[in-house]
Formats: structure tokens, C-alpha cells, sequence
């Protein structure tokens, strides 16, 4: 149906050999090593090997191996301080030893970096110190962004990773570009090769442009980190991007086929003694006022001011609990705005900072999606607030077992709808409880289970039965296949009750289980997955979009580097498969997609050609569009497709960068074009401003219809602590223009303002109800809802 979605090498593996004589994953390594086996030669393809540069011989020593020299943290003498100005010309940091031997991974890998890097690392009682300079151009440096966590694949950067507790599994990444933006997240344990970009610690950075290249000086108080006192050595890991030669250089992980982000791969940070955490308690008061109106609704001004606190602990310094009152969520951005041509719903991404600080823990099966746990399930109803009266959470480690728990409570609430007071709802007071277990096995693998209740608590519905779901998953990952080879198996399976549909009596409608085969390397990739999922499978506090199906989908990847053309650095191969049925084995989707060229320039740029094959199998009516005109439904029966798609992309290094996809051919049971892209531009330092527009174009015998969907942001960073930003979304199956601004000043990290305004304007002669059917004639541009907000954070640490 059409309709808007708009929501407010060997190294581990080598070392516990060396020290222990024995390798307890051989036995799980060797038989994923021979089922990928079998699978690449039932593909008649050969053993793959590494694409590299043309000096492969002269390259050193795989990474991380216990050979490699460490980097000693130097103790700050008593007496002697850093200022954290962005000069590195305090007479402590002559006391420390720099490291530069730094390898280029791209676009040579193994080849020396064309600029020199030194880094050099301090420590006192609170705080890690890190300083380095960046032999550069001056006149060359590229750093448009400034605001805080901003995506820096435009600019030069600096990243780097502490494993603070020395497992090679978990971790902290920051990065920093020449204009000062801090940009930081928490390392996905497992494969170990995502980031959750959204957890924002309490650190300091200063940087500066010096007449031979940039330098960045850094202060991270132990306070924000969990860490293992009785750990001798953390890991640690550079790399640095020179973003004009698109070349990245790291300290240690530099081959392809590893990454910053895979701990196991980093080196070791030696020399920390006697550092403290301090009393471990945070607090984390707020004060909010806001104001809003929905004159669509007919009411005029409600305002409300509130305060709330969340209060931290470290009960060790790896496992810390906090308590949240009165929970506000008044400064988060919304939400993309998105057309959706399907028949099932679409799925948003957290932006809640109370949930958002440690969440990498509740990952489950992520690749396979069945999401016993989704968190926007807490204080969010059909994408509007509930208000959390109250929580707590504990998530660290201890020992070699990471551990996750919630427990929140949300209040009664009567939702307003845009389509006026007789719209409004009530929804009731809930509790929420959420376990999780992940145990490590292994060096990079755990195996885990996950608990979530979801109970009424107050309010309509009050006696209904608490709702559960339990759920067992595992990620058997090593980087030491075939001797230098990334794989990964991953299983799971996920069984919930449902009062009002048999409880526990019918596991099989309320299950689902899968697998999933890894092949995750530089020249070839490759996975197959199989998962079913049972016909009433929905978690209470969970998220499906589909249900009552077995998928099986394998892909194969090969992306050669081609080093003898300068202006082409890789081609890419795909081809991908989908085969989906009824839990009886009826057929419902088939697809192959087939990416005939897909090619990634020197320079940055991007382009591909892609052609997919698809069958669908309608079993009921699927109504695609409702106007006024009335609906357009397609009937049951059996669809064939062939779609083509064109896309391309600039390198967002440029001031002005852009990316556009034409997609053309079947669809149902007639055609469809669809025209998107978009323009970035930043004209100054601080200052972008974005486009982004979508069309599609769908003929139908059942019926015609257009869609049209756009998007402009805009920002301006006056520096990495004080930004303006501004979006405003349109769609003409809504017909709501939306606008969100939000002014935000960082006093100091940990402590901020915020000033956000909403406006949603109607823009459409006629209203749809719920129906389908119109509702009511309105004139064009009016308003539906507005809205203020004033926010203070303070952070306080002991």
C-alpha cells in the first residue's frame, strides 16, 4: 500500500596458541572452513585469493601478531600539565615516544603512507591523553563538517579505537577531522565490524593547522570508559584518512580483508597503571519547557515544564547501572520521511539517547532480523510519544560475559490525531523488562540469549496476560580461515506467547529460527541464510514486518582491484539470490538480482548498472494506493518482473557532490519509473545544505498514479559546539509539509541547550480518512500542528 512513513589476521588466534599450547577454536574454525569449501567449489570457483597491490612480496608481517612492538602510555610527571589547545607544545608531550610506522591499506595495501603520522599517548590518574601531528598540505586539507558526529566521509580524518578490557572484542571508537568535529560510538562485539555511532562520551579535543600539516590533541577522562583494572594492556588502533588521494593508512589491521573496527586486530596500549574512574556516579539532570498547538484538531496552546534526572553508577568499572525519572526526549530529530510502494511496514532507527548508550549489547542475529527486541516499542505508539514515567539499566561486562537489562515503566496517554479530535486514542501505562546475555567464546564469538516481558500496567487493558518472548542466538567468528580469511556462522531461534492466541501452545506459529553462512573478505564475499518464520510471529516488545515464511538467499561477491588503471580503483560482481515460501512450500517470492558493473573510481566517484528478475505471489487483495479517485487494488495471482536500475554517486570530498538513480521497468502488473537523487552543497566551512528528491511514476491497468517525495536539509555550524540545523520534508500522498529546527550549544561536553521548533502544514484540497474515503475539504498550506521546545543538560561526575 502507498503511504508515507514520518515518525516524530591470526592475532588473537596466534597469541592464546603461543601462551597456552592450544587453539580451542580449531575444531569450530576447521569445520566453517570446510563447508565454505564445499560451497566455493559447488560455485567452481577457486580458492580465493588477496587482492593486492603489486608488491605483495615486500610486504611486512601480518597484523597483531605478539611480535608486534606495543605502544607504552607514558605517565604524566607530578607537577606538569596538558592544555588541551590544539598545540602539542606542552613539555610533557617531549616525554613520550611517538609511533609512525603507519601502512597504507588503500589504495596500495602494504604500500608506505605518501604523509608521515606521529602519535604519541599520556596518561595521569583521571585521564588518557593522545596527541597527534599529521604531515599534510596545508592548502589541501579538507574538512567541511564540524558538527558533532557528522559522517566524514567528505574529509581528512583521524579515527582510533581503545579495547578497553583487551578481549579484542568490544570497544570505543573516536575520530576527529581538522575542523574539530568529535565524532565517537561503541564497537558492535561479534564480527566485530559495526559501530554504533550514537553513544556520545564525555571527551575533549582540540585541533589545529600548522604550516606543515594538522594536529590534533586529545583528553578522554577514564570516567567515560568501562575498563578492567586488572587488564595490563588495552587495545588500541589508528587510522587516518587523506581524503583528496582517498588513501587510508592504519598502525596496525592495515590488510583489507581487517579492519579499524575488529579489536582483534589492534595493537596493544602498555603502561596504565593507577588510573581511576573516580566514584563512578553521574548525574544527568535536565530542564525542559515546550509548548504546542494542533489547530487540525481544535486545540489551542497546551504548555508543559518538567524536570527528570538519569543517574549513573559504576558498580565495577565495567558494569554500570543508571536509573532514569521522568525520561524527556524533547531535542531528538525526526524521522526520515519515506514513501513505501510495499506491503509491509518500514522499519526506523532508535534516536533516543537513553537507549541508544550501550544498545550494541541487544543486538540479536542482527543479519537475519528477527528483533525480539526493538526499542522504539518503549514510549513511542504509532510514532508519537508516551511518556516514561520512569527506568532503569544495566548493561557491562563481567568476566567474559557481556550483559544488558531494562526495565521501564510509560504512563497512560490520549494521542491526538491530525484528522481531529475524533481520532484521538487512549493507549495504557506499560511495563517493559529486557535481558540480555551474550557469552564469549573463543576470541571473537559468543553465544547468547535474550528475555523481553511486556505487561499493561495502568489504564485500558490493565488484566490483560503479560506477554514473552525468549529467544537463543550464536556468532562463531574467526579472522584466522584458510590462515588470513574472515567467516562467520550465525543461528538463532525466537519462540514468544500470546495470551489471546493459545500462549505457549503454539511455539511453531510463535517461532522463528535461521541461520547464516559468512564469507566477509576484500576480493570475495559470500553468504547464504536460511530463516522461516512462524504465521503469528510478533514479539510484544519486537518488530517484523512479515511473517508465515521460509527465505533461503545466497550472495556472491567479486571486486578485483585493478592497479594497472589510474582511473579505476575496483569493479565489482554480484549476484544475488531469493527464494521465499509459505511455511507449506508454496512459492511467494523469487528474485535474482544481477549488478552487471558496478565501479568505484580513483576519485571517489561511483557507478553501477543492475537488473533484477522477480516473481511475487499475491494470496489476498493488496490495496497499493488510496486518493481520491478511490483505491487501487491488485488482485490475487502471480506477478513476473524485470527491472533495470542505473545509479551513480560523487565523491563527497567536492563542495558540491551529488548521487541520482533511475530504476525502470515491470511492476505488478504494469510499469514503473522511478527518478531519484540528490545535490549536497558546502559552500564554507560549517555551512551545507542538501536536496533529495524521489519520483516514482507507476502505470498500472488497476489504475495510474504518481509519488513524489522531498527533502532539503540545512545547516550551519558555527563551530563543533555550537550548531543551527533545519529540515523540511514533502509528500504529496500525505500532502504534509513538515519542518524541524534545532539549535544546539555544547557549553562543555556532557552539558547542553537546545531550542527545536516543529511545523506541519496540510497542503491538499481534500483529506482521506482512515477510510480511504475523503473526509473533509480544507484550503492549501494549513496548519496541522506546531510546536516549541527549550532544553538544558547538566552533567555532573563524581
Amino acid at each position: 500500500m502507498v503511504h508515507v512513513s514520518s515518525q516524530s589476521g591470526p592475532s588473537g588466534f596466534m597469541r592464546w596458541s603461543a601462551v597456552h599450547g592450544f587453539d580451542p577454536s580449531a575444531a569450530w574454525a576447521s569445520a566453517l572452513g570446510g563447508l565454505l569449501l564445499v560451497l566455493t567449489l559447488m560455485l567452481g570457483l577457486p580458492i580465493p585469493l588477496h587482492a593486492s597491490g603489486p608488491e605483495e612480496e615486500s610486504i611486512a608481517s601480518p597484523t597483531g601478531e605478539h611480535d608486534d612492538p606495543p605502544l607504552v602510555a607514558t605517565r604524566i610527571p607530578a607537577g606538569m600539565q596538558i592544555r588541551i589547545d590544539g598545540r602539542l607544545d606542552d613539555d610533557a608531550w617531549a616525554l613520550a615516544q611517538p609511533i609512525t610506522d603507519f601502512t597504507q591499506r588503500d589504495p596500495v595495501e602494504g604500500s608506505e603512507p605518501t604523509r608521515q603520522t606521529e602519535i604519541r599517548v599520556l596518561f595521569d590518574d583521571d585521564a588518557l591523553y593522545i596527541g597527534a601531528f599529521f604531515d599534510d598540505d596545508p592548502e589541501g586539507i579538507i574538512a567541511h563538517q564540524r558538527r558533532r558526529n557528522a559522517g566524514l566521509g567528505s574529509d581528512d580524518r583521524f579515527m582510533w579505537i581503545l579495547d578497553t578490557f583487551g578481549d579484542g572484542r568490544t570497544g570505543y571508537f573516536f575520530e576527529v577531522n581538522p575542523a574539530g568535529l568529535m565524532g565517537d560510538g561503541i564497537i558492535t562485539p561479534g564480527s566485530g565490524a559495526s559501530i554504533n555511532k550514537s553513544w556520545d562520551g564525555i571527551w575533549y579535543v582540540r585541533t589545529g593547522i600548522r604550516p606543515d600539516g594538522w594536529v590534533a590533541e586529545v583528553r578522554i577522562p577514564f570516567s567515560t570508559l568501562n575498563f578492567d583494572p586488572n587488564v595490563d594492556a588495552w587495545g588500541i588502533n589508528f587510522q587516518r584518512t587523506i581524503r583528496r588521494r582517498n588513501e587510508e593508512i592504519l598502525w596496525r589491521g592495515w590488510r583489507r580483508n581487517q579492519s579499524l573496527f575488529r579489536p582483534v586486530h589492534a595493537g596493544r596500549l602498555e603502561g596504565l597503571e593507577g588510573i581511576s574512574q573516580g566514584l563512578g556516579i553521574q548525574a544527568r539532570p535536565y530542564l525542559s519547557a515546550a509548548g504546542d498547538q494542533s489547530p487540525s484538531a481544535g486545540t489551542g496552546w497546551d504548555g508543559d515544564a518538567k524536570t527528570g534526572l538519569d543517574l549513573s553508577y559504576n558498580i565495577t568499572p565495567s558494569l554500570r547501572a543508571a536509573v532514569t525519572v521522568n525520561t524527556d526526549f524533547a531535542e531528538v530529530e525526526v524521522d526520515q520521511r519515506r514513501v513505501n510502494l510495499t506491503r509491509f511496514p518500514l522499519v526506523f532507527p532508535e534516536q533516543r539517547d537513553f537507549f541508544l548508550e550501550g544498545s550494541g549489547v541487544f543486538n540479536f542475529a542482527p543479519s537475519s532480523g528477527p528483533r525480539p527486541f526493538f526499542s522504539r516499542r518503549i514510549g513511542l505508539v504509532d510514532g508519537e510519544e508516551v511518556p516514561i514515567r520512569a527506568g532503569a539499566r544495566l548493561i557491562g561486562q563481567v568476566g567474559r560475559s557481556e550483559i544488558g537489562f531494562y526495565q521501564m515503566r510509560t504512563g497512560t496517554a490520549t494521542l491526538r490525531s491530525d484528522l481531529g479530535a475524533e481520532g484521538a486514542f487512549d493507549v495504557p501505562g506499560e511495563d517493559f523488562t529486557v535481558a540480555r546475555l551474550k557469552q564469549a567464546v573463543f576470541q571473537q564469538s559468543h553465544m547468547g540469549a535474550i528475555y523481553t516481558r511486556r505487561a499493561h500496567a495502568t489504564g485500558p487493558g490493565a488484566d490483560t496476560p503479560d506477554r514473552h518472548t525468549v529467544g537463543l542466538d550464536m556468532d562463531f567468528f574467526t579472522s584466522s580461515l584458510f590462515g588470513r580469511y574472515n567467516a562467520q556462522f550465525e543461528g538463532f531461534l525466537v519462540v514468544h506467547t500470546d495470551p489471546l492466541q493459545g500462549g505457549w501452545n503454539r511455539m511453531g506459529d510463535h517461532r522463528t529460527r535461521g541461520f547464516r553462512v559468512n564469507f566477509p573478505n576484500d576480493l570475495i564475499r559470500f553468504h547464504a541464510s536460511h530463516r522461516s518464520f512462524g504465521t503469528a510471529y510478533a514479539p510484544a516488545a519486537g518488530f517484523v514486518p512479515r511473517r508465515g515464511f521460509a527465505r533461503t538467499q545466497p550472495t556472491l561477491t567479486i571486486a578485483p582491484l585493478l592497479p594497472s588503471v589510474d582511473a579505476i580503483r575496483r569493479l565489482q560482481f554480484s549476484f544475488f539470490w531469493e527464494y521465499l515460501t509459505d511455511l507449506e512450500g508454496q512459492l511467494l517470492t523469487r528474485s535474482a538480482n544481477f549488478p552487471l558493473l558496478e565501479t568505484q573510481f580513483e576519485s571517489g566517484d561511483q557507478a553501477s548498472l543492475e537488473v533484477k528478475r522477480g516473481f511475487e505471489r499475491l494470496l489476498t487483495p493488496f490495496t497499493i494506493r488510496r486518493d481520491e479517485d478511490g483505491p487501487i487494488v491488485l488482485d490475487p495471482g502471480s506477478y513476473s518482473t524485470t527491472e533495470w536500475e542505473l545509479s551513480g554517486r560523487t565523491a563527497g570530498r567536492r563542495a558540491v557532490s551529488g548521487n541520482a538513480s533511475l530504476v525502470w521497468g515491470d511492476f505488478w502488473s504494469g510499469t514503473r519509473r522511478r527518478v531519484s537523487g540528490g545535490v549536497t552543497a558546502r559552500p564554507l566551512p560549517g555551512f551545507s545544505f542538501s536536496t533529495d528528491l524521489e519520483r516514482n511514476e507507476v502505470r498500472l491497468p488497476e489504475g495510474e498514479f504518481d509519488t513524489n517525495l522531498m527533502r532539503f536539509n540545512g545547516s550551519w555550524d558555527a563551530s563543533p559546539f555550537t550548531s543551527l540545523s533545519s529540515s523540511i520534508q514533502y509528500d504529496d500522498v500525505s500532502r504534509i509539509v513538515g519542518l524541524f529546527a534545532r539549535a544546539r550549544w555544547i557549553v562543555r561536553p556532557g552539558n547542553d541547550i537546545f531550542l527545536v521548533w516543529t511545523h506541519n502544514w496540510l497542503n491538499a484540497d481534500a483529506v482521506l480518512g482512515p477510510d480511504g474515503v475523503i473526509s473533509e475539504r480544507r484550503r492549501s498550506f494549513e496548519t496541522l500542528s506546531r510546536g516549541g521546545a527549550f532544553k538544558i543538560n547538566y552533567t555532573l561526575r563524581l
